[in-house]
């Protein structure tokens, strides 16, 4: 029997783990907790587009989806922002987010600071948002550099959206 990333990502969901895979290096992390899941609806909550953009990006924010990156890639952000409504899937969707905001869990520093920012911006999203609950970082990286600031922040991102980490 072959075994699909489908059902691996299955399986993952069964015994209460993310799983991605950034350039071939799996990463397993525990379901997010509390604080992690407040802080992504509180985010989510806050996106809206940018009053002289508001014609050409719709800003659909989608949590927790799987998406199939065009290196073999599974990534898995906690928003994934999008211009245009994505179309409907029971896997992963192939189509790329605008722009990606992970939320940094307890012992997954290194993959939510370090592994996913250039990975996300190699793939050309405009903006990805590193924001820490507990110490109230929020880093904004793009391609042309990387701004520190502290929770409450209001960003407007290159797509036309707003955001309040």
């Amino acid at each position: 029997m072959a075994v699909t990333i489908d059902t691996i990502v299955q399986l993952s969901d069964t015994f209460g783990v993310k799983l991605e895979v950034t350039r071939g290096l799996p990463t397993w992390e525990a379901f997010p907790g509390m604080r992690h899941q407040k802080a992504i609806r509180r985010i989510a909550a806050s996106i809206t587009p940018i009053d002289e953009y508001a014609d050409s990006c719709g800003c659909f924010e989608v949590a927790d989806v799987y998406i199939s990156f065009p290196d073999g890639s599974l990534k898995r952000p906690d928003l994934a922002i999008y211009c245009v409504e994505p179309a409907d899937t029971d896997g992963a969707t192939s189509e790329l987010p605008a722009a990606v905001i992970e939320v940094v869990s307890p012992n997954y520093e290194t993959k939510d600071f370090d592994l996913n920012p250039p990975f996300y911006l190699a793939h050309g999203i405009a903006d990805v948002v590193i924001f820490d609950p507990r110490s109230f970082v929020v880093l904004h990286h793009r391609q042309d550099g990387v701004w520190r600031y502290t929770s409450p922040i209001h960003l407007d991102l290159v797509c036309g959206c707003r955001v309040t980490v």
